[in-house]
């Protein structure tokens, strides 16, 4: 049988286990513990993906017919809230259930509240691969015992409720602790796999709920601010995308949403405008050439534009048109560009705004909207175009803080351009 652990430290890069595959290594402690009489100190367990790992056991006990087992996780150096968390099994016979292994959630383990998850609502979260991985131990510990008895797996995580403030389970109307995750049962560290689908997860639950309107974001602080412009709409129709711009629109496609506000500032803007459909800095540059070619239709002079086809970064390019006082015009430009990448690429999918906000998320610097000149199949009439705004001048330019919406926006002055023909959506290798 071959073994495995944790990769030895390789450049920050040392792997862990999930806690699908942590959950599944002391419900097999346990079930061990309940035939065998002993709990073992350390338990080789088959991981998803067809390996085997081997885990340390610890607080393993018998008390009135049930065994309790704890597995400790370990999430490499993936910055994981759940690291160090002790996925706990408690396993107890079903004399009136042979050959049943049933599944419970006990404290610190979420409970799904709301639809479009795969999960039953009122069942803990305990998604379908640990499921299936957390009985498989089982049965294969149990053997033959099964035939007479069954057995009840309940897992449990002390301080999961804690935890799973730190994560995205609230927003998902999972309540009063974490998920148990993991479809191959190893974490990679920074792996982007987890955050995807967190998105995609996001935006199914958002549609399940019936929300026509989808408001997709790249981090805390473009959330924060679309949240203050858009009050009307329901948390479940903010996600964070992140830099899976690609995921998420291929997400929002598939689930029928009509209507979408992005949320975002200019280094992903920017990203996003020119195409890129995984805006991470590792996988995407910047378009410097676009960046310069926008300040000088901006009215820029030639020095700068050069010093921005040169420069780094999208934000020195905002930085220096702002010191000219064209950061509005500018900002503009960028969002109508992206309105046009996304409608070429998803043609009459959509109506699409985007709303741009400064460093600080405080500001709306500028917005731009384009709905189908046809109304899209499924979409109400009445909501294309019409998601509202309200600006306050505060700055030269129109630059202005988000109050409350109150006033509709008009669509872009680009409607009617830019659309493409047979888009099959975007698509990221991840």
């Amino acid at each position: 049988m071959a073994m495995m652990a944790p990769e030895k430290r390789r450049r920050g890069l040392r792997t862990g286990f999930t806690t699908g595959a942590c959950s599944a290594a002391a419900a097999r402690a346990a079930a061990v513990g309940l035939i065998s009489g002993r709990v073992p100190d350390q338990i080789d367990c088959l991981l998803p993906n067809g390996q085997w790992a081997s885990f340390a056991v610890i607080d393993g006990y018998l008390e009135e017919g049930s065994a309790h087992a704890v597995v400790v996780k370990d999430a490499g150096d993936d910055p994981d809230c759940t690291n160090g968390a002790h996925l706990t099994a408690d396993v107890r016979p079903l004399p009136q259930a042979p050959g049943e292994v049933r599944l419970q959630g006990g404290p610190g383990v979420g409970t799904v509240t709301l639809p479009g998850l795969g999960l039953e609502v009122g069942g803990p979260a305990i998604n379908p691969v640990p499921r299936r991985n957390i009985e498989a131990n089982v049965r294969a510990a149990a053997g033959h015992w099964l035939a007479k008895q069954g057995l009840e797996v309940t897992i449990s995580v002390p301080g999961g409720d804690k935890m799973s403030l730190k994560t995205l389970n609230p927003r998902l109307g999972i309540l009063g602790g974490i998920s148990i995750l993991g479809t191959s049962g190893i974490v990679r560290p920074y792996s982007t796999a987890s955050f995807r689908a967190s998105v995609v997860q996001g935006i199914e639950v958002a549609a399940a709920q019936g929300q026509d309107t989808l408001v997709l974001t790249t981090g805390g602080r473009t959330e924060k601010f679309v949240m203050r412009a858009l009050p009307h709409l329901a948390p479940a129709c903010f996600v964070q995308m992140g830099d899976f711009t690609g995921a998420a629109l291929d997400t929002a496609l598939k689930q029928g949403i009509r209507q979408v506000v992005i949320g975002c500032m200019v280094g992903k803007l920017a990203k996003m405008a020119q195409g890129e459909t995984l805006t991470h800095a590792r996988r995407a540059e910047v378009d410097r050439g676009l960046l310069a070619d926008l300040a000088q239709e901006c009215g820029a002079p030639a020095e700068v534009c050069e010093d921005i086809r040169q420069a780094e970064t999208a934000r020195y390019a905002a930085e220096r048109l702002a010191e000219l006082g064209l950061s509005q015009a500018f900002h503009q430009a960028l969002a109508q560009r992206l309105v046009l990448t996304l409608t070429a690429r998803y043609p009459g999918r959509f109506a699409i705004q985007v709303l741009v906000c400064d460093f600080e998320g405080r500001e709306l610097i500028a917005a731009a909207a384009l709905a189908p000149a046809a109304p899209v199949e499924g979409q109400n009439p009445s909501l294309a175009g019409k998601i509202d705004v309200s600006l306050q001048p505060s700055r030269p330019q129109g630059m202005g803080t988000v109050a409350q919406a109150t006033a509709s926006l008009a669509p872009s002055p680009l409607a009617g351009e830019g659309w493409g023909e047979g888009s099959e959506g975007l698509q990221i290798d991840v």
